[in-house]
């Protein structure tokens, strides 16, 4: 489990102690990553999940520790009924509940449209029904696409080359029409490349750090798509997660904002991909990394996008967001993480 500064606690408790909130997609990776944090800050918090990119092992950890404080509703948000019920006396809603995959999208783009904008848009309407007063959305920043300007600013055009970066940022423009018409307190957070520990990596639409993480702890190469010459803005959980509690706690209301939430810096995949072979090189043998994973190259991927890098001005001046983990440590963490999870032959422990 991700923990916050013990500073960034005491100034965000009084927030959230006593507050209900929910949390869609509470079950999956970053969503997983919030609800520890809420419940840490003292939040009552409710969950709907319909368990098709996750599994109910953490979360039911958590019911069974706080069941006064933690609920699940098992539903998807394509569901009136389930978020209806979810959000039934919760005064803000964290969306995170999405189908997460570039190649995905490409393969399935009405599934992807489905879920990501048109649930986007039933979670606003029932955020409206039972008086939510506020959305904070999850967003992506492929919503910049073939945009090549560096670093990205919010005001940039965007220009999606996927069915994902389109479904999400079809999502934005819902926080956007939902707030002017019906006065709901809304935000986008374009998140830049969120990885950390509990990020599934035994799936084709797991993340790179995910799938290079597991790829050399069982002493293989990774996998590049494309010249590993273009860059990610990689981004730790705990700074995504962070935003999403400083969003929640702000004073002012928002109007369909979209901040950009990254680290402000960009790593080549060659660079990760050497960076992660030494890292894994030196916790299994106690000295200094070596190249011995050499990268395996395989075409480009539809759909992927050349360059990323987040500019934080806005997310500084709206939220007070500075990144609380660098790259660095963030990969130690995550090498650590999926060290203790996975087998040197690269299957899953039981735990």
């Amino acid at each position: 489990m991700i923990r916050l500064p013990h500073e960034w606690v005491v100034r965000l408790r009084p927030r959230f102690e006593g507050r209900s909130v929910c949390v869609t997609g509470g079950a999956g990776f970053i969503g997983g990553h919030l609800v520890d944090a809420l419940l840490s800050l003292g939040a009552i918090i409710s969950v709907v999940d319909d368990l098709s990119n996750s599994t109910p092992e953490h979360l039911g950890e958590l019911i069974d520790i706080e069941p006064d404080r933690v609920r699940f509703v098992h539903g998807s948000i394509l569901d009136d009924a389930a978020l209806l019920d979810a959000f039934d006396r919760c005064d803000c809603v964290f969306h995170l509940a999405a189908m997460s995959s570039v190649p995905r999208s490409v393969a399935e783009p009405e599934r992807s449209f489905a879920v990501n904008a048109v649930g986007t848009m039933r979670v606003a309407e029932a955020a409206r029904r039972v008086g939510v007063k506020q959305i904070v959305y999850s967003a992506s920043s492929s919503a910049y696409g073939a945009n090549e300007r560096l670093p990205k600013v919010e005001t940039d055009t965007p220009e999606p080359v996927s069915p994902y970066a389109a479904s999400k940022l079809a999502g934005e423009h819902v926080m956007l029409a939902w707030a002017r018409s019906y006065g709901l307190n809304t935000i986008s957070l374009r998140y830049f490349n969120i990885f950390g520990p509990r990020q599934p990596a035994d799936s084709p639409y797991s993340g790179v750090i995910a799938q290079f993480a597991r790829k050399l702890l069982a002493g293989e190469s990774p996998v590049i798509f494309g010249d590993g010459l273009q860059s990610r803005d990689f981004t730790f959980i705990a700074n995504a997660v962070l935003a999403n509690l400083l969003a929640a706690a702000a004073d002012r209301a928002y109007s369909g904002d979209v901040v950009n939430i990254g680290s402000g810096e960009r790593t080549e995949l060659v660079q990760l991909a050497r960076i992660m072979s030494d890292a894994v090189n030196q916790e299994a043998a106690g000295r200094a990394g070596t190249s011995a994973f050499k990268p395996i190259f395989q075409p480009a991927r539809t759909g992927d996008v050349r360059h990323s890098l987040a500019d934080l001005s806005r997310a500084r001046e709206l939220l007070g967001y500075v990144p609380i983990t660098p790259l660095d440590d963030g990969l130690r963490q995550t090498v650590e993480w999926y060290r203790e999870m996975y087998s040197p032959g690269g299957e899953r422990r039981s735990v």
